[in-house]
């Protein structure tokens, strides 16, 4: 969340800069005014306090000198007084609580360096590569779900009667394929990245902390019986890894990586992007997130964007990076960098990766802080993460991008390691040499 001081000592900053983001200034001057009579009751209910204190230290003192009436008298009125602090008590924790419900409701500050722009189409494209894109051949032409079902790697109508639509089912090769893919990247991220398995469900708190909540409930799946969130994204639970902890200075960057299933009900995308693996409800990715300090997070972002850009090209798939401007800005990020890949049977670029920078919204959510090494007080660290990389999609690119004039695919040098040598996938879902 926003840090409260900056809303007090600059609101009209504030404003501006969420402005950026299509946020109304009536927002910003909602909590300004929220802020003021929460500080307020505070004051109040403090005040209150004081004088209950005193008047405990005045019955004493009474009894003490055997002045029974007007001991008698001083606690009458230290019980009326009482009676008013308990409702000045429920006063100011309302207001307070307030103040927190328009924080947590209020997106990030975009990064100054961020680009101006309403939406998508406003995201200046950064570099492609190759510099050109490939122009497909005809047989490559062929959308993922068709050649799937051709060669039996994945069975969508299976997926649906177990789940429902948008819950794809992977068998034979498709399968392999998939592990595959989780082990390559693990393994590319492994020379600076920690591999974690986090739990898949987590707790409520757990979500407020990354910003999935309360603004985005109806994207999430619930378990409403045991309090837990199915998670999004591998982000969820590694953000919250030191929730409430002070780490030393040392310990950054603590970097972090994590293969998990994600869950998104994608309640806004009926009847868009949904056939085959464009839009799923669940699907495997790997996740990239470091805990830093500010000036490290500077160096760490463009890294983290080399690195999997580093990834994508090792799966030979013609790609480009975005630079998101203010108004296509994930809740919570401050500044992030989108990695899409060119699929010539959809004709779509898509999504594979996400890369954003948090500076310290999360880390205020999930009071996670360092010791500074010159001894000064604990600071909020800043988060990153990103996609490295989620793989319903680049399945869908690789299938397509390497599917030959006789129907097969013949996936990436790459990835041969992990499939026993065998990179061509033929009817029946079979892999060969």
């Amino acid at each position: 969340m926003i840090d409260i001081r900056l809303v007090r000592e600059d609101p009209a900053g504030v404003a501006r800069a969420l402005a950026r983001r299509g946020v109304d200034p009536a927002e910003v001057q909602g909590l300004v005014d929220a802020d003021a009579e929460a500080r307020r009751l505070v004051a109040h209910r403090d005040e209150l306090r004081a004088r209950v204190k005193q008047l405990s230290r005045d019955v004493a003192a009474a009894r003490k000198a055997g002045e029974v009436a007007r001991a008698s008298e001083l606690q009458d009125a230290s019980r009326r007084l009482g009676d008013e602090l308990a409702e000045a008590e429920r006063a100011a924790d309302a207001a307070q609580e307030e103040v927190r419900r328009r924080l947590l409701w209020l997106p990030n500050l975009p990064a100054e360096d961020a680009p101006d722009g309403a939406g998508p189409e406003d995201n200046p494209v950064v570099r492609c590569w190759p510099a050109e894109t490939p122009v497909p051949a005809e047989h490559q032409r062929v959308p993922h779900w068709e050649i799937g079902e051709a060669l039996g790697i994945l069975d969508l109508a299976r997926g649906a009667k177990l789940a429902g639509s948008m819950f794809p089912l992977f068998r034979g090769a498709g399968s392999r394929l998939l592990r595959a893919l989780t082990a390559l990247a693990l393994d590319h991220h492994e020379d600076a990245y920690q591999e974690v398995r986090p739990p898949t469900l987590v707790r409520t708190q757990t979500m407020v902390s990354t910003g999935h909540l309360p603004k985005f409930a109806e994207e999430a799946y619930a378990i409403e019986r045991d309090d837990l969130w199915a998670i999004p994204t591998a982000e969820v639970p590694l953000t919250s890894m030191y929730r409430s902890e002070v780490l030393d200075e040392a310990q950054l960057p603590l970097r972090l990586t994590a293969a998990t299933a994600c869950f998104r009900r994608e309640a806004g995308a009926a009847g868009r992007d949904t056939r085959g693996l464009l839009r799923v409800h669940e699907f495997d990715k790997v996740e990239l997130f470091c805990y830093a300090t500010e000036a490290q997070a500077a160096e760490e972002l463009p890294a983290m964007v080399q690195r999997v850009e580093a990834l994508v090209q090792r799966l030979e798939l013609p790609y480009r990076v975005l630079d998101l401007c203010c108004g296509d800005l994930g809740n919570s990020s401050a500044r992030t960098f989108d990695i899409e890949v060119y699929a010539p049977g959809c004709d779509q670029w898509l999504e594979v990766s996400s890369i954003s920078w948090f500076r310290d919204y999360q880390a205020r959510r999930a009071e996670v802080r360092y010791r500074p090494a010159d001894g000064s007080g604990p600071r909020f660290v800043h988060t990153l993460n990103g996609s490295g990389l989620a793989w319903a999609r680049i399945f869908a690119a690789l299938v397509e991008w390497g599917r030959q004039p006789d129907g097969t695919v013949l996936l990436p040098e790459a990835l041969a390691p992990y499939l026993g040598g065998r990179r061509r996938i033929v009817p029946g879902g079979q892999l060969v040499v």
